[in-house]
């Protein structure tokens, strides 16, 4: 299924279903476990999503559920697309009297990749994700969102140093730019090894930074398919963590076969590594350019679920909420007429710090698509 041929029609639909993406997430309360997000952390998600448009929904966005700890929370993630509905609302409130830092940030991205003769574009595309810390940030607190750039156009491929060294230097110029932030040369040198580091097969898949945090420039490196590759790559890019935990942990989940894909994320500091490491876990191949990347099998998460039990890691309930995330597509009755949302797991993060996971989290994704029936009109 070619979602980008949906766009525009589901984007046409949903301005005109909801002024925001916090009066369509209303709509959705029934269709998500209070197990998963309880009704305070619910509200505290919809009034963020009050600040941004329901056009955004057009466009794959998800929810980051932790599943170590009992109180049920999430923080947003959405997709911002140069050209569209949604790249315009940043682009006019960038323009506005109440214009912001972050939105100043963004539209400064989306003004870079609008030529096709950016050397930005020619990497990243015209796309990039937002993720705003709703349920992490204080109570009232609407700290600015992380930006994340993911290279799609041209990929920063493992065995090609020669030809991407320069692509690291122009992202990651525009990404500190974006947030405000200064890039030391430091930083460029850590990322451009931990390039050098990377084997066959694997890449460097988005860099970001969150502007609220402390400082650190976010690489996300995926397309490690064993765990023995995964340890050879840490142990060639210098990563100052627990390694022994580590391997003995993704060793027995690969003898269940819980895992297709691996991937970290790595905080480059001025000073090095980070000693905290992400490790995500898929259960699918992902391509972003394969029409079935947004499409979940039923069951296909089982093996790693299981895994999940056997080791002790994660809630029990919150296991079993977010099993039924991937139920398949369902058909919503809108004021515009019918709407398909796509639901799935994205994959699952585990948060590696002093030779234990402090925490796991499951990245779960919400798709809206428009039908274009003729004469599609408010449901009965």
């Amino acid at each position: 299924m070619n979602f980008e041929n949906q766009w525009a029609i589901t984007e046409e639909r949903l301005a005109r279903e909801a002024d925001s993406l916090g009066e369509l997430l209303e709509a959705l309360r029934s269709r998500i476990s209070p197990i998963l997000i309880g009704d305070d952390e619910w509200k505290r998600l919809v009034d963020r999503g009050r600040e941004l448009p329901a056009t955004l929904a057009a466009y794959p966005f998800g929810l980051e559920l932790p599943l170590h700890e009992q109180r049920p929370g999430a923080d947003l993630g959405v997709s911002v697309v140069g050209g569209t509905g949604p790249a315009a609302f940043f682009q006019r409130k960038a323009r506005s009297e109440s214009a912001d830092s972050y939105a100043n940030g963004i539209a400064r991205l989306l003004s870079e990749t609008e030529s096709e003769e950016s050397a930005l574009r020619q990497i990243v595309g015209h796309k990039m994700m937002l993720e705003y810390d709703v349920d992490t940030a204080p109570v009232g607190a609407h700290p600015e969102p992380g930006i994340f750039l993911r290279p799609a156009e041209r990929p920063i491929l493992g065995g090609d140093a020669s030809q991407r060294v320069a692509d690291i230097g122009v992202v990651l110029d525009a990404l500190t730019a974006a947030v405000g932030w200064n890039l030391d040369p430091s930083e460029t040198r850590r990322a451009e090894e931990i390039y050098r580091a990377l084997g066959p097969a694997t890449k460097i898949e988005s860099f970001g930074a969150f502007p609220a945090r402390e400082r650190a420039i976010r690489l996300a490196v995926t397309g490690f398919r064993t765990s023995s590759d995964l340890m050879a790559f840490l142990h060639r890019a210098g990563w100052p963590g627990g390694h022994s935990f580590l391997a003995a942990t993704l060793s027995r989940f690969e003898e269940r076969s819980a895992f297709v894909n691996l991937g970290v994320n790595l905080d480059v500091l001025a000073e090095g590594l980070g000693p905290t490491l992400g490790l995500s876990v898929l259960a699918k191949d992902r391509e972003p350019k394969d029409p079935g990347y947004w499409v979940d099998r039923p069951g296909q998460w089982t093996p790693f679920m299981e895994s999940l039990r056997d080791e002790g890691l994660g809630l029990e309930e919150k296991l079993t909420a977010l099993a039924d995330w991937t139920r398949g597509p369902a058909t919503l009755f809108g004021k515009s007429g019918p709407f398909i949302l796509m639901r799935g797991i994205h994959h699952v993060k585990f948060v590696l710090a002093e030779d234990r996971f402090k925490q796991i989290k499951a990245y779960v994704f919400m798709l809206f698509l428009g039908t274009a029936f003729p004469g599609a009109g408010p449901s009965r």
